[in-house]
């Protein structure tokens, strides 16, 4: 069976969020992901994950300005340098929990710049990190995401993605993917998912609709699971989803 870990941004958000640390564990769950953890010293996390016997699979990389919208800045030509002073941060903080990997967004399309830029500057700016991070024995990961969830997310599709690393040409880029969003975008999870596993380091979950627990929508979650067991993935899987009701209730899902 596959390995869970809680995604403490959207999970337990019953209790603020040092304390779901605690939470997660008093679960089952043996490990965590959230999207950030720059908010916090890193030895403040790094205490938590190991006074609760949690390990930490994933966080991603500085996003800009989150609360003002923005859902990653490597595509923009006018940001490189902050991309770049992303990049020792990651290394920062990734290197203080233990995290073998992180995410990087690749933000929102701007309308006034070309795309021939912005993938120009994507490409660079990967080549730029995946090296650096390799150093660290950390993996770079990109994302595809629905564009109903993110209206004008970058990278849509998993064909996009595969594009993209191959022509980043790094042997430390991998593919993060989201069950949910790929359900959205283009269906035919088992084919994809079994072409592209060499690259797929991590996946991530939720229903749809609603982004809820598994079992609350169309995808057959234990026919997935197994699949997964017979394809040989051994990644994590983060449960990035809005639980129906509090967190814990939602949880039966979980295979035993």
């Amino acid at each position: 069976m596959p390995k869970f870990a809680a995604n403490l941004t959207l999970l337990f958000n019953e209790v603020p969020f040092l304390e779901r640390f605690e939470q997660a564990a008093r679960a089952g769950f043996t490990a965590v992901e959230y999207l950030f953890p720059y908010d916090y010293e890193p030895a403040r996390l790094a205490t938590l994950l190991k006074d609760h016997g949690l390990i930490q699979v994933l966080h991603n990389m500085p996003p800009g300005d989150w609360d003002a919208g923005e859902r990653g800045i490597a595509i923009l030509p006018d940001r490189v340098d902050e991309f770049k002073a992303g990049v020792d941060r990651t290394i920062e903080y990734a290197s203080a929990l233990g995290c073998p990997q992180v995410n990087c967004l690749a933000g929102l399309t701007p309308a006034d710049i070309d795309n021939d830029r912005l993938y120009a500057t994507l490409v660079s700016n990967l080549q730029y990190a995946a090296p650096l991070l390799k150093q660290h024995n950390i993996k770079l990961l990109v994302e595809a995401i629905n564009y109903h969830d993110i209206p004008g997310f970058y990278l849509n599709t998993s064909a996009q993605a595969e594009a993209l690393i191959n022509d980043v040409g790094s042997d430390n880029l991998f593919f993060q993917y989201d069950i949910y969003h790929m359900q959205i975008m283009e269906g035919n999870l088992a084919n994809t998912i079994k072409r592209l596993l060499p690259l797929i380091p991590h996946m991530q979950l939720a229903d749809n609709p609603g982004r809820h627990e598994p079992g609350t929508g169309e995808i057959n979650y234990p026919w997935v699971f197994e699949y997964l067991d017979t394809l040989g993935y051994d990644g994590y899987i983060g449960c990035e989803y809005r639980p129906l009701g509090t967190t814990t209730e939602g949880l039966g899902w979980l295979p035993s």
